[in-house]
């Protein structure tokens, strides 16, 4: 390994921490990444690496919103669960959200677990991402002047449904079966055909992510059986940490943008990178 090697490193983490919650897909971005600046470690690590750096970005995600996701709490609890035993000490909201974060879990878990190796070898490629990235831009665009004008029909975390659990968690089936759609943009495309306000959308996105990111990336782990050296080891502590770093700035400008703005920009901005992703195909550079 090389200093080089290091700071390869440091770059795909600046990018994992910004690509993986704006709807723009980290993926599309990792793979023009991979050509231009190519890591110094096996195809097999590689793979891990792409998937268990998104720790890093997730543990942002825990700090920045802990008050909000921690469903337990002391004698002062001002709503539990029940009056007396146990459920006393648990807040029933956060409580009833992860129930409904399971639920929009359930989908993408099973095609995970059935499909994971599958996806990974026929759909993993430039193709694939760029015709998603293409054609979840111009959905973004298509429900935003749909939605224009209207009401929100929910406006809270608290507001959504187990139905509504449940259609995200379709959509976000879509991106776990095509790379290039986006996590976080196929849920939030969805959130908004259903009428959720785009910050409790991506609220939503974020808490989501959570045990999506921590089981892919522990599935992985136990999947992984490469080998590596202390120096991929160190690559990937370098890559996480600068994950949650950028994750932590960008999670809090992403809210503060969409309060006053809609998400067209990210729309455009993935038909412009999927047909860059197209022309280099075509160019044989990827």
């Amino acid at each position: 390994m090389t200093i080089a090697d290091y700071l390869i490193a440091v770059l795909f983490g600046i990018v994992e921490g910004i690509t993986e919650w704006i709807p723009v897909s980290s993926t599309g971005h990792m793979i023009i990444l991979d050509k231009i600046f190519m890591l110094n470690v096996s195809d097999d690590f590689f793979s891990l690496f792409l998937v268990v750096i998104q720790l890093g970005a997730i543990l942002a995600v825990i700090i920045i919103f802990w008050k909000e996701i921690w469903p337990f709490a002391g004698k002062g609890n001002n709503d539990p669960m029940t009056a007396g035993g146990v459920g006393k000490y648990i807040k029933k909201d956060i409580f009833m959200m992860w129930l409904k974060i399971v639920v929009a879990c359930i989908p993408a878990t099973i095609v995970g677990l059935l499909f994971d190796d599958i996806v990974d070898e026929y759909l993993y490629n430039f193709i694939c991402v760029a015709i998603a990235l293409i054609v979840f831009g111009i959905a973004f665009i298509v429900v935003e002047d749909r939605m224009k004008g209207r009401q929100f029909r929910v406006n809270s975390i608290e507001e959504i449904t187990f139905k509504d659990a449940f259609l995200i968690g379709m959509f976000q089936l879509i991106a776990a079966i095509f790379p290039g759609t986006s996590r976080s943009g196929a849920t939030i495309v969805g959130s908004l055909g259903m009428g959720i306000r785009r910050d409790i959308a991506a609220k939503f996105t974020f808490f989501l992510a959570i045990p999506v990111m921590l089981g892919a990336s522990l599935l992985k782990i136990l999947k992984y059986d490469g080998g590596a050296t202390s120096s991929e080891w160190i690559i990937l502590a370098i890559g996480m940490i600068v994950a949650f770093a950028v994750s932590f700035a960008i999670i809090k400008g992403l809210l503060a943008y969409i309060r006053k703005h809609d998400f067209k920009v990210f729309g455009w901005y993935r038909i412009i990178l999927g047909s860059v992703l197209i022309i280099l195909g075509i160019c044989n550079v990827i």
